[in-house]
């Protein structure tokens, strides 16, 4: 094996891992595995710690969302000569005159259509497995469907005995921890009263960040950090502007097909559809069930004009709406997505599932920056040049050398 000169003792594996270095790092890796052992014995110090980062994250997170939305409007109005400040005080009065007439043309009989759906959909279902019971009683199986003696009353009733408790026991729950619910309410009110504010920073100070960060760190690498921020404010902008336009979109497709076909609770079911498409896949599936459970009960006719809807919705948004908004910007394949999403809903429950795709997307942009490095730094270690890593300059080389 070659050995480097000046550099008796080490090994190519040895100056590919950094050279005197390697002992170094694996010195600080295992001081780091220490810690971490040592303060998973004495959990209480990272209380506060804790505290801190559940009451930050909701507002950063809502605020980091609005920013995103936000930014494309402040720059148009910087274009049009409007200062930042003066530009940011427009985009809350504009939000503020949208939301107040969204409250009172939108809200009352949404609010009207959201309660009659709560309190009639328990008869619907009800209805729907009935419907079932006497389509499979008369059917070619009713002689193995008897056999079962199943009685569906009695099912039926007790199922929704059990949900009853299960809402009379949360309640009595939060009566007894009222002090808690109480201080969880407050938390949640604080925090969305404090994302103003801090939008109101990100907005005016936000394009500042990336060279802040790049200033606290060696001057050797800032300029792949530099790419790395580029890149993750990239895909974080794309995803959250395209899926938000996307799902509103769908939820007014929705909502207009709804209406043409005379299905109740158009505005209520369309507004689901909105709120659940933003996450891929799984929100559509959630979308769909009430409408299809209303429509089975409805007539069949009313299930054909419902699936006519929905495929012209879907169609129309995977087809023109997604690739105009989102195009391929994240480059993430369905099966990926699907994982993603029952990994993050997994661990982190309903916060996971919203935002285990954007957490993806940037984790995907970190290592992919990783990754280049590392096949840098093996060309460079390796002698032979058939057995280095095809990067982007050399294919345009050689292409360009064929032609």
């Amino acid at each position: 094996m070659e050995r480097e000169k000046g550099n008796p003792g080490q090994s190519r594996v040895i100056r590919f891992l950094g050279g005197r270095t390697t002992l170094f790092v694996l010195g600080i890796i295992l001081l780091a595995g220490l810690i971490i052992l040592v303060f998973n014995q004495i959990q209480f110090v990272f209380t506060p710690v804790k505290v801190l980062v559940q009451n930050v994250v909701l507002p950063v997170v809502l605020a980091a969302v609005l920013f995103y939305l936000l930014r494309p409007v402040l720059r148009l109005l910087e274009r049009s000569r409007i200062p930042r400040v003066w530009g940011i005080l427009i985009i809350y009065i504009g939000g503020i005159g949208l939301i107040s007439l969204a409250v009172f043309l939108i809200y009352p009989f949404l609010k009207t259509q959201v309660i009659n759906l709560v309190q009639e959909f328990p008869e619907y279902f009800r209805q729907l497995i009935l419907n079932i019971d006497a389509y499979l009683s008369t059917s070619l199986f009713a002689s193995y469907y008897n056999q079962l003696d199943v009685n569906l009353n009695l099912l039926i009733d007790s199922v929704f005995e059990d949900i009853a408790g299960f809402f009379r026991d949360t309640a009595g729950g939060i009566a007894s921890g009222v002090t808690n619910f109480i201080s969880t309410l407050t938390g949640i009110v604080i925090s969305i009263v404090t994302v103003p504010f801090i939008l109101f920073y990100l907005l005016k100070d936000g394009d500042r960040l990336p060279d802040y960060i790049l200033k606290l760190m060696p001057p050797r690498m800032r300029r792949d950090a530099k790419e790395i921020l580029h890149d993750a404010d990239q895909q974080l902008s794309n995803y959250i502007q395209g899926q938000l336009i996307v799902s509103f979109c769908i939820g007014l497709l929705i909502y207009i097909g709804f209406v043409i076909i005379g299905m109740e609770y158009a505005l209520a079911l369309g507004a689901l559809a909105a709120v659940t498409s933003v996450v891929p896949y799984l929100g559509p599936v959630i979308a769909i069930t009430p409408a299809l459970i209303i429509a089975l009960v409805t007539s069949p006719f009313m299930i054909l004009k419902l699936a006519a809807v929905w495929t012209i919705v879907q169609l129309v948004e995977g087809k023109f709406i997604s690739p105009q908004v989102m195009g391929k910007t994240l480059h993430i394949h369905p099966i990926t997505i699907i994982f993603v999403l029952l990994t993050a809903g997994s661990l982190f429950g309903v916060p996971g599932v919203i935002l285990g795709i954007p957490g993806y997307a940037l984790l995907k942009v970190i290592v992919s920056h990783l990754f280049k490095l590392f096949k840098k730094r093996y060309d460079e270690h390796e002698y032979n040049p058939k057995m280095r890593y095809e990067t982007d300059s050399r294919r345009i080389i050689e292409k360009t050398g064929r032609e």
